[in-house]
């Protein structure tokens, strides 16, 4: 569980009280959904992070995109409300750069949010070479989260940030990566291997 959702659902539920106490049970009840879903959006499940030369997802959500770009290939993934949010590196090794940068809160499965919106542009560099994926903001996230900085050194997988209420994450390929995964198919952040390295 991610701090955050067990302090808004503390809040939450402290606000139902109120409105229980001074009104009726039955006009709180929003506030005790909203803390239910506040406790279920920031879950935190472990995960099983594959072995060997293989670069895993970043995020839990749908594949919205592969696409040639920048001499290598970009992966986009689309996050909704019920997906978990948390994020982590796709590689093992250096944080070399951390980037963030104000932009637009368009729909997060629009292909126009890879470069417009409100995002955090993170590069890892290590064994398995160079790859760089963005906490992309979107039409309702508005905070991006990231718990690392430059300098910190990673294993496969790791928990990086989070965005909060649905949101989008792309990955920069190189052209020495195969890509694993197609649009339309779901993946888990940590679990779901995304690209395979050719060399």
């Amino acid at each position: 569980m991610v701090i955050y959702g067990i302090y808004y659902a503390a809040a939450l539920l402290a606000g139902a009280g109120v409105v229980a106490y001074f009104t009726n049970w039955y006009f709180a009840l929003p506030f005790f959904i909203l803390a239910l879903f506040c406790l279920y959006f920031f879950r935190d499940p472990d995960r099983e992070i594959p072995p060997g030369p293989v670069a895993v997802s970043p995020a839990d959500g749908k594949v919205v995109v592969v696409k040639p770009e920048n001499g290598g290939q970009r992966i986009s993934i689309f996050l909704n409300v019920f997906d978990v949010h948390v994020n982590r590196t796709p590689i093992p090794g250096r944080v070399t750069d951390i980037h963030y940068r104000e932009g637009q809160f368009l729909v997060a499965s629009k292909e126009d949010a890879s470069h417009s919106n409100e995002q955090n542009v993170i590069t890892v560099e290590g064994p398995l070479g160079r790859i760089e994926f963005k906490q992309i903001a979107g039409l309702i996230a508005r905070r991006i989260i990231c718990y690392k900085k430059t300098g910190d050194v990673l294993v496969a997988g790791e928990r990086v940030g989070l965005i909060k209420f649905g949101s989008r994450v792309d990955v920069q390929l190189g052209p020495e990566w195969e890509v694993t995964v197609q649009v339309g198919q779901r993946v888990s952040a940590g679990s779901s291997v995304i690209a395979r390295k050719k060399w």
